[in-house]
Protein backbone atom coordinates (compact mmCIF):
# COMPACT_ATOMS: atom_id res chain seq x y z
CA UNK A 1 0.00 0.00 0.00
CA UNK A 2 2.90 1.91 1.11
CA UNK A 3 4.65 1.73 -2.71
CA UNK A 4 1.14 2.17 -4.32
CA UNK A 5 1.23 6.18 -2.33
CA UNK A 6 4.70 6.65 -3.50
CA UNK A 7 3.97 5.51 -7.18
CA UNK A 8 0.91 8.02 -7.36
CA UNK A 9 2.70 10.91 -6.26
CA UNK A 10 5.70 10.65 -8.51
CA UNK A 11 3.45 10.35 -11.37
CA UNK A 12 1.33 13.87 -10.07
CA UNK A 13 4.82 14.85 -9.63
CA UNK A 14 6.17 14.27 -13.44
CA UNK A 15 2.50 15.51 -14.56
CA UNK A 16 3.20 18.89 -12.82
CA UNK A 17 6.96 19.36 -14.50
CA UNK A 18 5.42 18.60 -18.00
CA UNK A 19 2.69 20.81 -17.42
CA UNK A 20 5.34 23.62 -16.04
CA UNK A 21 7.27 22.62 -18.92
CA UNK A 22 4.64 22.94 -21.42
CA UNK A 23 3.99 26.47 -19.65
CA UNK A 24 8.08 28.10 -20.02
CA UNK A 25 8.07 26.59 -23.63
CA UNK A 26 4.62 28.52 -24.62
CA UNK A 27 5.10 31.38 -22.66
CA UNK A 28 5.87 35.16 -23.62
CA UNK A 29 9.54 36.04 -23.74
CA UNK A 30 9.70 38.93 -25.32
CA UNK A 31 11.24 41.92 -23.98
CA UNK A 32 9.27 45.09 -23.35
CA UNK A 33 11.39 48.32 -24.85
CA UNK A 34 10.60 51.53 -25.12
CA UNK A 35 9.47 54.19 -28.20
CA UNK A 36 13.38 55.05 -28.79
CA UNK A 37 14.30 51.50 -29.07
CA UNK A 38 11.91 50.85 -31.31
CA UNK A 39 12.56 53.99 -33.50
CA UNK A 40 16.47 52.33 -33.51
CA UNK A 41 14.67 48.86 -34.92
CA UNK A 42 12.83 50.67 -37.30
CA UNK A 43 15.80 52.79 -38.70
CA UNK A 44 18.12 49.93 -38.68
CA UNK A 45 15.89 47.67 -40.82
CA UNK A 46 16.60 44.48 -38.67
CA UNK A 47 13.03 43.71 -38.32
CA UNK A 48 11.90 40.06 -39.89
CA UNK A 49 8.15 39.81 -38.69
CA UNK A 50 5.89 42.20 -36.64
CA UNK A 51 2.79 40.98 -34.94
CA UNK A 52 -0.35 42.86 -33.01
CA UNK A 53 -2.70 42.01 -30.34
CA UNK A 54 -5.03 43.71 -28.19
CA UNK A 55 -2.25 45.25 -25.86
CA UNK A 56 1.36 44.60 -27.53
CA UNK A 57 3.59 45.12 -30.73
CA UNK A 58 5.60 41.81 -31.19
CA UNK A 59 8.67 42.35 -33.26
CA UNK A 60 11.06 39.73 -34.72
CA UNK A 61 14.31 41.04 -34.83
CA UNK A 62 17.92 40.00 -34.85
CA UNK A 63 16.76 36.80 -34.05
CA UNK A 64 15.13 38.36 -30.39
CA UNK A 65 11.41 38.73 -29.27
CA UNK A 66 10.61 42.07 -28.43
CA UNK A 67 7.21 44.21 -27.47
CA UNK A 68 5.90 47.23 -27.20
CA UNK A 69 2.59 48.82 -25.54
CA UNK A 70 -0.02 49.47 -28.87
CA UNK A 71 -0.82 52.99 -27.10
CA UNK A 72 2.17 54.70 -27.89
CA UNK A 73 2.74 53.48 -31.61
CA UNK A 74 0.67 55.39 -34.26
CA UNK A 75 -0.11 52.38 -37.02
CA UNK A 76 -0.29 54.85 -39.83
CA UNK A 77 3.70 55.43 -39.83
CA UNK A 78 4.13 51.49 -40.49
CA UNK A 79 3.40 51.68 -43.88
CA UNK A 80 5.83 49.48 -45.52
CA UNK A 81 5.71 47.21 -42.85
CA UNK A 82 3.55 43.98 -42.58
CA UNK A 83 1.76 43.33 -39.08
CA UNK A 84 0.02 39.95 -38.87
CA UNK A 85 -2.94 40.22 -36.12
CA UNK A 86 -2.62 38.02 -33.63
CA UNK A 87 -5.34 36.08 -31.94
CA UNK A 88 -5.77 35.73 -28.25
CA UNK A 89 -4.88 31.65 -27.87
CA UNK A 90 -5.84 30.96 -23.95
CA UNK A 91 -3.56 27.57 -24.28
CA UNK A 92 -1.49 29.06 -21.44
CA UNK A 93 -4.13 29.66 -19.50
CA UNK A 94 -5.25 26.07 -19.98
CA UNK A 95 -1.76 24.93 -19.12
CA UNK A 96 -2.13 27.22 -15.68
CA UNK A 97 -5.11 25.62 -14.71
CA UNK A 98 -3.98 21.92 -14.77
CA UNK A 99 -0.86 23.13 -13.44
CA UNK A 100 -3.06 24.59 -10.18
CA UNK A 101 -5.49 21.28 -10.02
CA UNK A 102 -2.13 19.17 -10.13
CA UNK A 103 -0.62 21.36 -7.09
CA UNK A 104 -3.35 20.68 -5.30
CA UNK A 105 -3.97 17.10 -5.34
CA UNK A 106 0.00 16.64 -4.64
CA UNK A 107 -0.80 18.65 -1.51
CA UNK A 108 -3.55 16.22 -0.41
CA UNK A 109 -1.73 13.62 -1.58
CA UNK A 110 1.55 14.55 0.64
CA UNK A 111 -0.63 15.17 3.98
CA UNK A 112 -1.73 11.65 3.63
CA UNK A 113 1.30 10.53 3.32
CA UNK A 114 2.54 12.81 6.04
CA UNK A 115 -0.34 11.50 8.16
CA UNK A 116 0.13 8.17 7.54
CA UNK A 117 3.86 7.99 8.48
CA UNK A 118 3.45 10.06 11.82
CA UNK A 119 1.61 6.79 13.50
CA UNK A 120 4.52 4.89 13.49
CA UNK A 121 7.30 7.49 14.49
CA UNK A 122 8.51 7.03 18.96
CA UNK A 123 7.79 10.01 20.63
CA UNK A 124 11.74 11.42 20.82
CA UNK A 125 11.32 11.78 16.74
CA UNK A 126 9.10 15.16 17.07
CA UNK A 127 11.85 16.52 18.48
CA UNK A 128 14.26 15.62 16.34
CA UNK A 129 12.40 17.39 13.45
CA UNK A 130 11.91 20.36 15.08
CA UNK A 131 15.40 20.39 15.47
CA UNK A 132 16.00 19.65 12.22
CA UNK A 133 13.25 22.15 10.63
CA UNK A 134 14.90 25.23 13.05
CA UNK A 135 18.16 24.26 11.33
CA UNK A 136 16.85 24.76 8.12
CA UNK A 137 15.09 27.84 8.47
CA UNK A 138 18.53 29.46 10.06
CA UNK A 139 19.88 28.02 6.63
CA UNK A 140 17.60 29.69 4.71
CA UNK A 141 17.52 33.17 6.60
CA UNK A 142 21.65 33.11 6.18
CA UNK A 143 21.54 31.94 2.37
CA UNK A 144 21.98 34.29 -0.77
CA UNK A 145 18.41 33.92 -1.94
CA UNK A 146 16.30 37.24 -2.63
CA UNK A 147 13.08 36.11 -2.83
CA UNK A 148 12.06 36.78 0.92
CA UNK A 149 12.69 40.02 0.13
CA UNK A 150 10.21 40.67 -1.83
CA UNK A 151 8.00 42.62 0.83
CA UNK A 152 3.99 44.00 0.58
CA UNK A 153 4.11 47.12 2.24
CA UNK A 154 0.97 48.09 4.67
CA UNK A 155 2.93 51.83 5.53
CA UNK A 156 1.26 54.90 3.81
CA UNK A 157 1.85 58.81 3.67
CA UNK A 158 -0.80 58.92 6.06
CA UNK A 159 0.77 57.04 9.12
CA UNK A 160 4.03 59.65 8.48
CA UNK A 161 3.55 62.78 9.49
CA UNK A 162 5.93 65.74 9.83
CA UNK A 163 7.36 65.76 6.34
CA UNK A 164 5.33 67.63 3.89
CA UNK A 165 8.61 68.98 2.25
CA UNK A 166 9.68 64.83 1.28
CA UNK A 167 5.85 64.41 0.32
CA UNK A 168 6.30 66.98 -2.43
CA UNK A 169 9.56 65.77 -3.63
CA UNK A 170 8.28 62.10 -3.26
CA UNK A 171 4.97 62.63 -5.63
CA UNK A 172 6.19 62.17 -9.09
CA UNK A 173 8.14 59.37 -8.39
CA UNK A 174 4.98 57.84 -6.96
CA UNK A 175 3.47 58.87 -9.97
CA UNK A 176 6.02 57.82 -12.33
CA UNK A 177 5.17 53.87 -10.71
CA UNK A 178 1.59 54.02 -11.36
CA UNK A 179 1.37 55.47 -14.75
CA UNK A 180 4.83 55.40 -16.56
CA UNK A 181 3.84 55.11 -20.18
CA UNK A 182 2.53 58.81 -19.66
CA UNK A 183 5.65 59.86 -18.93
CA UNK A 184 7.83 57.65 -21.24
CA UNK A 185 5.37 58.77 -24.12
CA UNK A 186 6.95 62.24 -23.56
CA UNK A 187 10.48 61.50 -23.13
CA UNK A 188 10.86 61.97 -19.37
CA UNK A 189 12.51 59.25 -17.11
CA UNK A 190 13.51 59.97 -13.63
CA UNK A 191 15.87 59.50 -11.42
CA UNK A 192 17.46 56.04 -11.21
CA UNK A 193 18.45 56.12 -7.92
CA UNK A 194 16.99 58.60 -5.06
CA UNK A 195 18.99 58.87 -1.95
CA UNK A 196 17.70 59.62 1.59
CA UNK A 197 19.68 61.14 3.65
CA UNK A 198 19.41 62.66 7.42
CA UNK A 199 20.09 61.43 11.18
CA UNK A 200 18.74 58.17 12.35
CA UNK A 201 15.05 57.83 13.54
CA UNK A 202 13.62 60.48 11.07
CA UNK A 203 11.68 57.86 9.17
CA UNK A 204 13.76 57.06 6.10
CA UNK A 205 12.64 53.40 5.99
CA UNK A 206 8.84 54.53 6.88
CA UNK A 207 9.33 56.52 3.63
CA UNK A 208 10.58 54.15 1.32
CA UNK A 209 7.77 51.81 2.43
CA UNK A 210 5.14 54.64 2.11
CA UNK A 211 6.10 55.14 -1.76
CA UNK A 212 5.77 51.28 -2.43
CA UNK A 213 2.54 51.24 -0.77
CA UNK A 214 1.13 54.39 -2.64
CA UNK A 215 2.52 53.73 -5.98
CA UNK A 216 1.33 49.48 -5.35
CA UNK A 217 4.41 48.39 -6.61
CA UNK A 218 6.47 45.15 -5.13
CA UNK A 219 9.10 46.67 -2.09
CA UNK A 220 12.53 44.81 -2.19
CA UNK A 221 14.30 45.57 1.35
CA UNK A 222 18.04 45.22 1.86
CA UNK A 223 20.56 46.49 4.37
CA UNK A 224 23.95 47.29 3.43
CA UNK A 225 25.07 45.07 6.07
CA UNK A 226 24.06 42.46 4.20
CA UNK A 227 25.97 42.52 1.23
CA UNK A 228 29.61 43.02 3.08
CA UNK A 229 30.74 39.29 3.07
CA UNK A 230 34.11 37.96 4.12
CA UNK A 231 33.56 35.22 1.52
CA UNK A 232 34.87 36.21 -2.10
CA UNK A 233 31.49 37.11 -4.69
CA UNK A 234 28.90 36.73 -2.00
CA UNK A 235 28.30 40.39 -2.38
CA UNK A 236 28.48 40.82 -5.29
CA UNK A 237 25.95 37.45 -6.40
CA UNK A 238 22.92 38.49 -3.96
CA UNK A 239 23.40 42.73 -5.97
CA UNK A 240 23.21 40.50 -8.58
CA UNK A 241 20.36 38.53 -7.51
CA UNK A 242 18.34 41.60 -5.71
CA UNK A 243 18.74 43.91 -9.07
CA UNK A 244 17.34 40.51 -11.02
CA UNK A 245 14.56 39.38 -8.74
CA UNK A 246 13.14 43.80 -8.81
CA UNK A 247 13.35 43.53 -12.76
CA UNK A 248 11.19 40.03 -12.60
CA UNK A 249 8.31 42.50 -10.85
CA UNK A 250 9.13 45.59 -12.52
CA UNK A 251 7.39 48.47 -11.92
CA UNK A 252 9.20 47.77 -8.47
CA UNK A 253 11.22 49.30 -5.67
CA UNK A 254 14.63 48.59 -4.31
CA UNK A 255 15.57 49.65 -1.12
CA UNK A 256 19.15 49.40 0.41
CA UNK A 257 19.49 51.02 4.37
CA UNK A 258 22.32 52.26 5.51
CA UNK A 259 23.95 52.33 2.07
CA UNK A 260 27.02 53.55 3.90
CA UNK A 261 27.81 50.34 4.91
CA UNK A 262 28.24 49.24 1.18
CA UNK A 263 28.94 52.43 -0.85
CA UNK A 264 31.82 53.52 1.00
CA UNK A 265 34.31 55.29 -0.88
CA UNK A 266 37.08 52.75 -2.59
CA UNK A 267 40.73 52.70 -1.54
CA UNK A 268 42.60 52.60 1.54
CA UNK A 269 42.29 49.89 3.74
CA UNK A 270 39.16 48.32 1.81
CA UNK A 271 39.18 44.88 1.21
CA UNK A 272 38.95 43.62 -2.26
CA UNK A 273 35.47 41.95 -2.28
CA UNK A 274 33.38 44.95 -0.60
CA UNK A 275 35.03 47.14 -3.52
CA UNK A 276 33.97 44.19 -5.68
CA UNK A 277 30.26 44.22 -4.35
CA UNK A 278 30.31 47.96 -4.58
CA UNK A 279 31.51 47.86 -8.26
CA UNK A 280 28.99 45.17 -8.85
CA UNK A 281 26.39 47.99 -7.18
CA UNK A 282 27.28 50.73 -9.64
CA UNK A 283 27.65 48.63 -12.65
CA UNK A 284 23.76 47.33 -12.01
CA UNK A 285 21.97 50.81 -11.64
CA UNK A 286 24.09 51.22 -15.14
CA UNK A 287 22.16 48.24 -16.65
CA UNK A 288 18.74 49.74 -16.35
CA UNK A 289 17.08 50.66 -19.23
CA UNK A 290 14.88 53.73 -18.87
CA UNK A 291 11.48 52.29 -19.16
CA UNK A 292 12.51 49.24 -16.92
CA UNK A 293 10.50 50.85 -13.96
CA UNK A 294 12.63 49.70 -11.46
CA UNK A 295 14.06 52.90 -8.74
CA UNK A 296 16.01 52.27 -6.38
CA UNK A 297 16.14 54.30 -2.96
CA UNK A 298 19.02 54.42 -0.36
CA UNK A 299 19.02 55.51 2.84
CA UNK A 300 22.23 56.85 4.81
CA UNK A 301 23.14 59.55 7.34
CA UNK A 302 26.47 59.86 6.50
CA UNK A 303 26.56 60.83 3.12
CA UNK A 304 30.47 62.41 3.27
CA UNK A 305 31.85 58.68 2.93
CA UNK A 306 29.97 57.42 -0.14
CA UNK A 307 31.86 56.93 -3.14
CA UNK A 308 31.77 59.61 -5.55
CA UNK A 309 30.64 57.35 -8.35
CA UNK A 310 27.10 56.13 -6.43
CA UNK A 311 26.24 59.98 -6.54
CA UNK A 312 26.90 60.75 -9.98
CA UNK A 313 24.57 61.62 -12.46
CA UNK A 314 22.67 58.17 -13.52
CA UNK A 315 22.91 56.77 -10.50
CA UNK A 316 21.90 58.68 -7.03
CA UNK A 317 21.57 61.63 -8.65
CA UNK A 318 18.74 63.17 -6.51
CA UNK A 319 19.29 63.61 -2.71
CA UNK A 320 16.54 64.02 -0.49
CA UNK A 321 17.85 65.69 3.00
CA UNK A 322 14.92 64.73 5.75
CA UNK A 323 16.09 66.82 9.21
CA UNK A 324 15.04 67.01 12.45
CA UNK A 325 11.10 68.04 13.00
CA UNK A 326 10.67 71.59 13.75
CA UNK A 327 7.84 72.35 16.25
CA UNK A 328 4.98 72.03 13.69
CA UNK A 329 5.94 69.14 12.60
CA UNK A 330 6.55 67.83 15.99
CA UNK A 331 3.42 68.90 17.09
CA UNK A 332 2.13 66.81 13.75
CA UNK A 333 3.46 64.21 14.98
CA UNK A 334 2.73 63.41 18.79
CA UNK A 335 -1.06 64.04 17.34
CA UNK A 336 -0.96 61.31 14.64
CA UNK A 337 1.09 58.82 17.82
CA UNK A 338 -1.61 60.10 20.44
CA UNK A 339 -4.77 59.09 18.13
CA UNK A 340 -7.00 56.61 18.91
CA UNK A 341 -5.69 57.04 22.76
CA UNK A 342 -7.80 58.76 25.44
CA UNK A 343 -5.60 62.16 26.74
CA UNK A 344 -5.90 65.96 27.99
CA UNK A 345 -2.19 66.43 26.37
CA UNK A 346 -1.35 69.90 25.63
CA UNK A 347 0.37 68.81 22.17
CA UNK A 348 1.82 72.23 21.92
CA UNK A 349 3.38 72.31 24.88
CA UNK A 350 4.92 68.93 24.82
CA UNK A 351 6.23 69.53 21.20
CA UNK A 352 7.62 72.53 22.42
CA UNK A 353 9.39 70.09 25.38
CA UNK A 354 10.90 67.76 22.91
CA UNK A 355 13.32 70.13 20.73
CA UNK A 356 15.61 67.54 19.08
CA UNK A 357 13.89 64.63 19.24
CA UNK A 358 13.35 62.44 15.96
CA UNK A 359 9.84 61.13 14.99
CA UNK A 360 11.10 57.67 16.18
CA UNK A 361 11.77 59.20 19.91
CA UNK A 362 8.67 61.01 19.58
CA UNK A 363 7.16 57.37 19.25
CA UNK A 364 9.06 55.92 21.91
CA UNK A 365 8.12 59.15 24.50
CA UNK A 366 4.22 58.67 23.42
CA UNK A 367 4.76 55.18 24.44
CA UNK A 368 6.49 55.40 27.25
CA UNK A 369 3.61 58.47 28.75
CA UNK A 370 0.87 55.65 27.95
CA UNK A 371 2.72 53.33 30.49
CA UNK A 372 3.25 55.67 32.73
CA UNK A 373 -0.40 56.44 32.79
CA UNK A 374 -1.32 52.66 33.12
CA UNK A 375 1.31 52.42 36.18
CA UNK A 376 -1.09 54.67 38.05
CA UNK A 377 -4.15 53.26 36.66
CA UNK A 378 -5.07 55.77 35.18
CA UNK A 379 -7.67 55.92 31.37
CA UNK A 380 -5.96 59.72 30.45
CA UNK A 381 -2.84 60.33 29.28
CA UNK A 382 -1.59 63.59 31.01
CA UNK A 383 1.03 66.47 30.26
CA UNK A 384 2.60 65.00 33.61
CA UNK A 385 3.34 61.70 31.92
CA UNK A 386 5.20 62.91 29.22
CA UNK A 387 7.36 64.88 31.73
CA UNK A 388 7.76 61.42 34.10
CA UNK A 389 8.92 60.02 30.22
CA UNK A 390 11.07 62.63 29.05
CA UNK A 391 14.10 61.49 30.73
CA UNK A 392 13.99 58.13 29.60
CA UNK A 393 14.29 58.55 25.92
CA UNK A 394 16.24 61.96 26.03
CA UNK A 395 19.14 59.43 27.29
CA UNK A 396 19.38 58.06 23.72
CA UNK A 397 19.30 61.58 22.01
CA UNK A 398 21.20 64.37 21.89
CA UNK A 399 22.19 66.43 25.08
CA UNK A 400 20.05 69.59 22.95
CA UNK A 401 17.14 67.94 24.42
CA UNK A 402 16.95 69.59 28.16
CA UNK A 403 17.91 73.44 26.52
CA UNK A 404 17.42 76.33 29.44
CA UNK A 405 15.83 79.62 28.19
CA UNK A 406 19.37 81.06 28.78
CA UNK A 407 20.92 78.26 25.97
CA UNK A 408 18.11 78.76 24.04
CA UNK A 409 18.92 82.16 24.04
CA UNK A 410 22.51 81.31 22.79
CA UNK A 411 22.01 78.69 20.34
CA UNK A 412 18.98 80.93 18.48
CA UNK A 413 21.56 83.54 18.16
CA UNK A 414 24.39 81.76 17.16
CA UNK A 415 21.86 80.24 14.37
CA UNK A 416 20.91 83.65 13.54
CA UNK A 417 23.90 84.97 13.06
CA UNK A 418 24.97 81.70 10.75
CA UNK A 419 21.65 82.06 8.64
CA UNK A 420 22.12 85.97 7.96
CA UNK A 421 26.00 85.50 6.87
CA UNK A 422 25.27 82.76 5.10
CA UNK A 423 22.09 84.72 3.27
CA UNK A 424 24.66 87.86 2.97
CA UNK A 425 27.73 85.82 1.24
CA UNK A 426 25.51 83.91 -0.70
CA UNK A 427 26.24 80.46 -0.15
CA UNK A 428 23.48 78.16 -0.55
CA UNK A 429 21.15 76.69 1.76
CA UNK A 430 17.63 75.58 2.16
CA UNK A 431 16.80 76.57 5.64
CA UNK A 432 18.22 77.19 9.33
CA UNK A 433 17.06 75.56 12.34
CA UNK A 434 17.24 76.21 16.32
CA UNK A 435 19.04 72.74 16.09
CA UNK A 436 21.10 72.65 13.09
CA UNK A 437 21.50 73.88 9.86
CA UNK A 438 21.24 72.95 6.21
CA UNK A 439 24.19 75.00 5.00
CA UNK A 440 25.92 72.94 2.24
CA UNK A 441 29.06 72.65 0.78
CA UNK A 442 30.09 74.45 -2.13
CA UNK A 443 30.39 71.98 -5.04
CA UNK A 444 32.46 73.79 -7.07
CA UNK A 445 35.86 72.33 -8.22
CA UNK A 446 38.08 75.38 -8.68
CA UNK A 447 36.94 77.73 -5.20
CA UNK A 448 38.43 81.62 -5.08
CA UNK A 449 39.93 83.70 -2.36
CA UNK A 450 36.65 85.04 -1.85
CA UNK A 451 34.68 81.76 -1.56
CA UNK A 452 37.17 80.65 1.25
CA UNK A 453 36.76 83.53 3.05
CA UNK A 454 33.09 83.40 2.77
CA UNK A 455 33.03 80.14 4.14
CA UNK A 456 35.17 81.36 7.58
CA UNK A 457 32.97 84.13 7.52
CA UNK A 458 29.65 81.78 7.91
CA UNK A 459 31.53 79.41 10.45
CA UNK A 460 33.03 82.47 12.58
CA UNK A 461 29.60 84.78 12.49
CA UNK A 462 28.36 82.87 15.58
CA UNK A 463 30.84 83.22 17.96
CA UNK A 464 31.58 86.70 16.83
CA UNK A 465 27.58 87.79 17.45
CA UNK A 466 28.05 86.45 21.43
CA UNK A 467 30.82 88.02 21.92
CA UNK A 468 28.62 91.46 20.98
CA UNK A 469 26.04 90.28 22.66
CA UNK A 470 27.14 88.51 25.64
CA UNK A 471 30.76 89.34 25.94
CA UNK A 472 31.02 85.46 26.43
CA UNK A 473 32.09 82.64 23.82
CA UNK A 474 30.72 79.21 24.34
CA UNK A 475 31.35 75.63 23.34
CA UNK A 476 28.62 74.96 20.47
CA UNK A 477 31.40 77.12 18.63
CA UNK A 478 33.46 74.23 18.53
CA UNK A 479 33.00 72.89 15.38
CA UNK A 480 32.97 75.88 13.48
CA UNK A 481 36.13 77.44 15.28
CA UNK A 482 37.88 74.32 13.57
CA UNK A 483 36.37 74.87 10.45
CA UNK A 484 37.15 78.42 10.19
CA UNK A 485 41.04 77.64 11.48
CA UNK A 486 41.58 74.40 9.09
CA UNK A 487 40.53 76.65 6.42
CA UNK A 488 42.26 79.76 6.82
CA UNK A 489 45.73 77.24 7.00
CA UNK A 490 44.93 75.49 4.08
CA UNK A 491 44.89 79.36 2.63
CA UNK A 492 48.02 80.73 3.40
CA UNK A 493 50.10 77.14 3.18
CA UNK A 494 48.73 75.31 0.43
CA UNK A 495 47.38 77.87 -1.75
CA UNK A 496 49.53 80.79 -1.20
CA UNK A 497 47.06 83.05 -0.50
CA UNK A 498 48.24 85.19 2.59
CA UNK A 499 50.25 87.42 0.29
CA UNK A 500 53.26 85.58 0.46
CA UNK A 501 54.68 82.33 -0.25
CA UNK A 502 56.71 81.00 3.13
CA UNK A 503 53.75 82.10 5.71
CA UNK A 504 53.96 81.32 9.44
CA UNK A 505 51.47 81.34 12.11
CA UNK A 506 51.07 85.31 12.29
CA UNK A 507 49.44 85.01 8.48
CA UNK A 508 46.42 82.48 9.46
CA UNK A 509 45.90 84.71 12.56
CA UNK A 510 46.17 87.86 10.49
CA UNK A 511 43.24 86.44 7.87
CA UNK A 512 40.94 85.66 11.07
CA UNK A 513 41.03 88.73 12.85
CA UNK A 514 40.03 90.35 9.44
CA UNK A 515 36.65 88.46 9.21
CA UNK A 516 36.20 89.07 12.33
CA UNK A 517 36.58 92.89 12.19
CA UNK A 518 34.33 92.20 9.04
CA UNK A 519 31.48 90.40 10.69
CA UNK A 520 31.46 92.98 13.48
CA UNK A 521 30.78 95.84 11.35
CA UNK A 522 28.17 93.63 9.22
CA UNK A 523 26.03 92.91 12.46
CA UNK A 524 26.31 96.47 14.01
CA UNK A 525 24.81 97.63 10.92
CA UNK A 526 22.25 94.56 10.13
CA UNK A 527 21.39 94.49 14.44
CA UNK A 528 17.26 94.74 13.78
CA UNK A 529 17.37 91.76 11.11
CA UNK A 530 19.37 89.24 13.45
CA UNK A 531 16.88 90.13 16.51
CA UNK A 532 14.27 89.09 13.74
CA UNK A 533 15.75 86.16 12.76
CA UNK A 534 16.30 85.30 16.14
CA UNK A 535 12.67 85.71 17.18
CA UNK A 536 11.70 83.89 14.21
CA UNK A 537 14.39 81.18 15.30
CA UNK A 538 12.65 80.84 18.87
CA UNK A 539 8.97 80.90 17.89
CA UNK A 540 9.11 78.59 14.85
CA UNK A 541 12.82 76.89 15.42
CA UNK A 542 13.33 77.45 11.27
CA UNK A 543 13.68 79.89 8.93
CA UNK A 544 13.85 79.31 5.50
CA UNK A 545 16.21 81.29 2.69
CA UNK A 546 13.35 83.28 1.61
CA UNK A 547 12.34 84.71 4.38
CA UNK A 548 15.96 85.70 5.05
CA UNK A 549 16.38 87.07 1.83
CA UNK A 550 13.51 89.09 2.83
CA UNK A 551 14.40 90.20 5.86
CA UNK A 552 18.03 91.16 4.80
CA UNK A 553 16.32 93.30 1.79
CA UNK A 554 14.07 95.11 4.41
CA UNK A 555 16.28 95.74 7.33
CA UNK A 556 19.73 95.96 6.14
CA UNK A 557 22.04 98.92 7.13
CA UNK A 558 18.27 100.47 9.35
Amino acid sequence: MQKSKNIFIIIIGLALIIALSLILIFRDNSILIDINEFQNLISSNSINKMSIDNNYIYINANDKKYKIAKEIINLSELKNIAIEVKTNNSFNNILADIGIIIVVLLGIAVLFNALFRSRKINNNFPIQQAKKESQTHNNLATSVGINNNNQVSIITFNDIAGIKEVKDDLLEIIDYLKNPYKYQTKGIYLPKGILLVGPPGVGKTMIARAIANEAKVPFFYQSGSSFSQIYVGVGAKRVIELFYQAKLKSPSIIFIDEIDAVGKARGGNRSDEREATLNQLLTEMDGFFDSSGVIVLGATNRIDVLDPALLRSGRFDRRIYIDLPDLEERSKIIELYLNGKNHSVDINEIAKYSVGFSGASIASLVNEASLNALRRNSKIITNDDFFISHNKISGGVKKQLSFSDKEKDVISLYQAAKALCACWCEIEFDKVSLIGDAIKNSDKNILSKTDLLNIIKVALSGNVVLEMYHNETYTNCKEDIAIAKEIAREMCETYAMAGRIIVDYSDILEILNDVKDELKLFFTSSKNALLEVQKILLEKEKISKEQLKDILNRELFT
